[in-house]
């Protein structure tokens, strides 16, 4: 073996571990600008809040390329492929949903959380093997399916709305935070 095939092969991970480090950065920074602006317009602008509500699964597709990208390595991106099918849909989906109502709405975003929370398990556990660090991201699939399953159960609440996304989207923002963290060390 060549020893430009050597360091090809040695920096492949870290150079995935390096670019999904950057890429956890920015979905963290925007969802805690989305918190932020979620809970400013929550209560006093409702338009301005659904679009939110909107943007915030059209930003999974953006991510989702952007993994693709930083992943470029992996073997099948069937799984990305599936999540941005699922996250185009959500997007119209909950454009249609909000004309019935919020909890319409929050209903079809419970729905994407689930089956994107399952994806990014999936997609998590294949990378543990490989990059390490990624417990925060299978915690995070795991706690997506069950807070999806909430926003369902939970929709028609007269306390739930718009503003109760905002600590989904906030411990997203963490498990994203602490899952750079931990690509940093493969990273290097």
């Amino acid at each position: 073996m060549s020893n430009s095939n050597l360091n090809s092969q040695i920096s492949a991970p870290v150079q995935t571990a390096h670019a999904l480090r950057n890429l956890y950065l920015t979905r963290a920074a925007f969802s805690i600008v989305w918190v932020v602006l979620v809970a400013i317009f929550a209560k006093t602008s409702v338009s301005i809040a659904t679009v939110l509500l909107i943007i915030y699964p059209l930003w999974d597709v953006i991510g989702t390329f952007m993994d693709i990208r930083a992943n470029g390595n992996a073997a099948s991106k069937t799984p990305q492929f599936i999540n941005i099918a699922i996250s185009i849909i959500t997007t119209v989906a909950v454009a249609l949903a909000l004309k019935q109502g919020v909890p319409e709405a929050l209903m079809v975003f419970g729905a994407w959380a689930i089956l994107t929370g399952a994806i990014q398990l999936i997609l998590a556990i294949r990378r543990r093997r490989e990059l390490g660090g990624q417990w925060p991201m299978i915690i995070s699939g795991a706690q997506s399916m069950i807070g999806g399953s909430s926003f369902i159960i939970l929709a028609h609440d007269p306390t739930m709305g718009i503003a109760s996304l905002a600590g989904y989207a906030g411990f997203g923002a963490f498990y994203y935070l602490l899952a750079a963290y931990r690509l940093s060390k493969t990273a290097g």
